[in-house]
């Protein structure tokens, strides 16, 4: 069996070795260049994330520790994640212990946490989606996805209207994490079960002025 397995794949390779290579031409004809007032965004983007289960709390600038620090001690939220470079001023209302993420902190090390603080690289309006992209503030995939409780905050300069002006804020290099609301999924009688994929609940502070 393994004889004739071998002499196939054999074959197949050889094939495509001696055939000329197509050209690929991906269309890139997107619908580009949408806007929508700071208004009209933030209440799409808003009424997106809520279909989601997601909970919102736009805010200025200002009040961005005020609001985290609440969002926290509403989930009863003590051990805190939070990735590299995040803003310290977020933080200066959380009652619990900030832990810093880094590589060498594992899976299990990570379930020990309650919730998890990041920044975010850009947002789609249209669709309720929130991009990370492992920069300074918003970390590695593993953190947001392991912790129960995720806190966002996306800046409403940074949310587009679709998702092509959204892509082109992305550097295509970096790995990118798409997030539209808590981690959810139907069990075999059509029943939401959230949390199984990666977070129960996601919270998104959104920042009105920057």
């Amino acid at each position: 069996m393994s004889s004739a397995r071998n002499t196939v794949l054999g074959r197949i390779r050889d094939a495509l070795a001696l055939a000329p290579a197509p050209a690929v031409v991906v269309p890139r004809a997107y619908r580009t260049g949408r806007a929508l007032p700071d208004d009209e965004r933030l209440a799409l983007f808003t009424d997106r994330l809520l279909d989601y289960k997601a909970r919102v709390h736009p805010c200025t600038a200002e009040r961005t520790a005020e609001v985290i620090g609440e969002a926290l001690r509403e989930h009863g939220a003590r051990r805190i994640g939070v990735p590299a470079g995040l803003d310290a001023r977020w933080l200066t209302e959380c009652d619990g212990e900030v832990r810093e993420d880094h590589p060498d902190v594992s899976a299990a090390q990570l379930d020990t946490l309650e919730a998890v603080v990041t920044a975010s690289a850009a947002g789609c309006a249209e669709t309720g989606t929130i991009f990370l992209d492992g920069s300074p503030g918003q970390g590695r995939r593993a953190l947001s996805l392991v912790p129960d409780l995720h806190v966002c905050v996306v800046d409403l300069s940074t949310v587009e209207a679709g998702v092509p002006e959204a892509v082109a804020r992305l550097t295509p290099e970096r790995p990118t994490t798409l997030i539209s609301g808590p981690s959810a999924t139907s069990d075999i009688e059509l029943e939401r079960v959230e949390g199984v994929h990666g977070p129960r609940t996601l919270v998104v502070v959104i920042r009105t002025d920057v």
